[in-house]
């Protein structure tokens, strides 16, 4: 079996994780320790990405305090509501927020995407999830999580009914003609009338159809159940992979599963997730990747490693090898903890190398050098089939994300790998996916 052919052109988007992806970049000179309670630092970054010409720039979310806030800033801006205050600094980026299926309801979820979609000009997409962790569960009145299966079944039925509500309106159900006196044709919406074993949801939606008829949809999940939910709905997925060989087989394996379930070929974006740190020599940005790690207590770090893998910190030591019998959680990330595992097995790391080829973050690559290195790299995968492009997410920010824009980019775009300019104004358009058909194109069908 051979990899299915890359597009034309690669797709980069910027996760914006506050500070950036290593723990410690905060306590730089430059750094603002309130960025992540700024919106203004998230419109800098998109702006920076939006030159660069980004597919879009990616919100993470946790309904919890999900990491260790004694020394890391966390998630904590609602990012539906950051990204509509960046949709008007901007004019072409797209807006990907992540949602969780496991603690909103579908027809709050269609109705906040289909927002950001109508004030944004078409540019949002929706990275939906589930959530596994305590803290979450009992921000929501409940014990604990629900089992995998269960989250993953309530995801399925919860992209439907929302796939439903946008559709529930008629593309041209709209009328607002004055002369008439005709606002809407009411005949053009109609109630989805969804009953299912976790829903009943009777619709229409209380807003025309969103720009993009549908807002992009992402997924983030290497489980089996996280890999069907991505080949049922998907349109890119942010995978997790430490090889190439690894992400090739992860592509073609979840395409061939959306194909089998009716969907085109090449119907999903694979986008694994790139940390970057850049140096003017490859000597110069090992130095910054190793004094940044040197910034982060390795009390955290350990914390962080065990949080991964499902264990207590007492089970790891610094100048050990990882412990025998590690297991795959049944309710963790099982995307970052076979990553973690195959990263320390392949290349046999102790406990303290493993954190520092991970630049003190847990499950994702990490490449350190010059821009032509890193563009090197990327072209490697983009032209063997490992990724449609990838989810980067800069060591530090702002600047690790300006070094990638003035140094990375014009090297890909020299290659023919990277637009030079926007060729559209929707998030669709950028990713080089259909418009999904509405109500009436199914009516007609029939």
């Amino acid at each position: 079996m051979t990899a299915a052919l890359p597009p034309a052109k690669l797709h980069l988007n910027l996760n914006a994780l506050h500070s950036g992806f290593v723990p410690s970049a905060w306590r730089l000179p430059d750094s603002d320790p309130r960025a992540f309670v700024d919106v203004h630092h998230y419109v800098r970054l998109a702006q920076i990405a939006e030159a660069g010409k980004f597919d879009a720039i990616f919100l993470a979310d946790n309904a919890a305090i999900a990491d260790q806030i004694n020394f890391r800033p966390i998630t904590a801006l609602e990012p539906t509501v950051l990204l509509a205050c960046v949709a008007m600094a901007t004019r072409h980026i797209g807006l990907v927020a992540t949602a969780s299926t496991s603690y909103n309801e579908p027809y709050n979820i269609a109705r906040r995407f289909a927002t950001l979609d109508h004030v944004s000009g078409g540019r949002a997409g929706w990275n939906v999830v589930t959530t596994a962790d305590a803290g979450s569960a009992r921000n929501f009145g409940r014990a604990a999580p629900p089992d995998h299966a269960q989250r993953y079944a309530r995801a399925d039925e919860f992209t439907h009914v929302v796939k439903a509500l946008w559709d529930s309106w008629e593309d041209d159900a709209f009328l607002g003609d004055r002369q008439s006196g005709s606002f809407v044709d009411t005949a053009r919406l109609q109630p989805i009338a969804h009953h299912g074993p976790c829903f009943d949801v009777q619709g229409p939606l209380n807003l025309p159809r969103p720009p993009q008829g549908h807002p992009v949809l992402f997924q983030a999940g290497g489980s089996n159940d996280g890999r069907e939910l991505a080949a049922r709905h998907a349109e890119a997925v942010f995978s997790a992979s430490q090889t190439l060989e690894e992400s090739r087989e992860y592509r073609l394996a979840l395409n061939q599963r959306a194909e089998a379930l009716g969907r085109g070929r090449g119907a999903i974006k694979v986008l694994p997730g790139l940390t970057t740190i850049i140096g003017a020599t490859e000597a110069q940005a090992r130095q910054r990747r190793d004094a940044l790690i040197d910034l982060i207590p390795w009390d955290y770090s350990l914390n962080r490693l065990a949080g991964t893998l499902g264990v207590t910190a007492d089970r790891l030591s610094l100048d050990a090898p990882l412990p025998d019998g590690l297991a795959l959680p049944a309710n963790g990330n099982h995307t970052f903890f076979r990553a973690t595992i195959a990263l320390a097995q392949r290349q046999n790391l102790t406990v303290r190398a493993l954190i520092r080829e991970l630049a003190g973050g847990g499950g994702h690559r990490v490449i350190v050098g010059t821009p032509e290195q890193i563009a090197d790299d990327i072209e490697h995968w983009f032209r063997n089939g490992a990724a449609d492009g990838f989810n980067l997410m800069p060591d530090v920010l702002p600047d690790g994300v300006q070094d990638f824009v003035d140094g990375v980019v014009p090297i890909l775009q020299r290659r023919g790998l990277f637009r030079t300019d926007y060729e559209g104004s929707t998030l669709r358009e950028h990713m080089g996916l259909a418009r999904p058909a509405g109500r009436a194109h199914a009516r007609a069908a029939a």
